[in-house]
């Protein structure tokens, strides 16, 4: 019922099938990864809002280089912890990052280097503030840093890609993405490999700052990619079945309607004597 399964036609229907299959099987399991790293993401972001902060040290690696370098980028495992760390801000390098959004509004995110006291430095990203009037690239008037010595409790933030060139306007840095090796070519001191999403500070914060939220990555996009891509792989098989069940049924005469007869082109029949 079934040979004509064998036949070069339909064995090449059922290679593409299964290639097929394959492939969206692959696919769903590439995107179950990158569910499980985003959902890994999402946990030590709020893992990171609910800890006890940890000296920066426990979090990131010094830098080891001269001025102008930046130290190792965090381990995968310490992005978003919540550190402390006490220094004095260097004002004559404050850097704005444009472009940058909160509240539906573009504006500016400051960052100023905290220098330590064995003469390295960190990024504090101290946070948002609008433009001046005059539209979305207006500098802004920065509130000024505490001076002495401050203690900073943040969230280890990685580098960001995409930062392209830094430029210098009005004695302050301007970058469009924070990328911490990049500015750290144009700091006099060697710079951790990354920088800190201020959370509390002493003495306190300006109140001109907005904090910048951190959001979660859309991980339920993902898992809905996986169930979207293996019912693919599902239908596509169920589908070669059915095709090859109604053929075969077809072959068979199965479940087909017999030709309704024709009684005009049937003899007359005679009577018999």
């Amino acid at each position: 019922m079934y040979r004509f399964l064998l036949s070069p036609r339909w064995l090449g229907a059922l290679a593409l099938t299964l290639v097929a299959a394959a492939v969206m099987v692959f696919l769903g399991n590439w995107q179950l990864d990158r569910y499980r790293g985003r959902t890994e993401v999402n946990e030590r972001i709020d893992a990171g809002q609910r800890m006890a902060p940890v000296p920066l040290a426990d979090a990131l690696r010094a830098p080891a280089g001269g001025a102008g370098t930046a130290g190792p980028a965090p381990a995968e495992d310490k992005v978003w912890t919540r550190v402390t760390v006490t220094g004095r801000y260097d004002p004559t390098n404050t850097v704005l990052v444009r472009g940058r959004t909160v509240d539906s509004r573009v504006g500016f995110e400051v960052l100023t280097p905290l220098v330590l006291a064995d003469g390295t430095a960190v990024l504090v990203d101290r946070g948002w503030i609008p433009p001046a009037p005059g539209g979305a690239t207006a500098q802004p008037s920065v509130p000024a840093a505490p001076t002495g010595d401050v203690t900073v409790v943040g969230r280890v933030h990685e580098t960001e890609s995409g930062a392209g060139a830094v430029a210098r306007r009005d004695g302050l840095l301007e970058i469009r993405r924070i990328g911490v090796s990049r500015l750290a070519g144009e700091l006099p001191y060697p710079v951790y490999g990354a920088y800190l999403l201020l959370d509390e500070q002493t003495p306190a914060a300006d109140p001109a700052f907005k904090a910048v939220p951190v959001g979660h990555a859309n991980n339920w996009q993902n898992f809905g990619y996986v169930v979207q891509w293996w019912l693919f792989a599902v239908m596509a098989l169920f589908g070669y079945g059915w095709v090859a069940r109604r053929e075969a049924r077809r072959a068979a005469g199965i479940g087909t309607t017999p030709a309704p007869l024709d009684r005009a082109a049937e003899p007359t029949p005679t009577a018999s004597a």
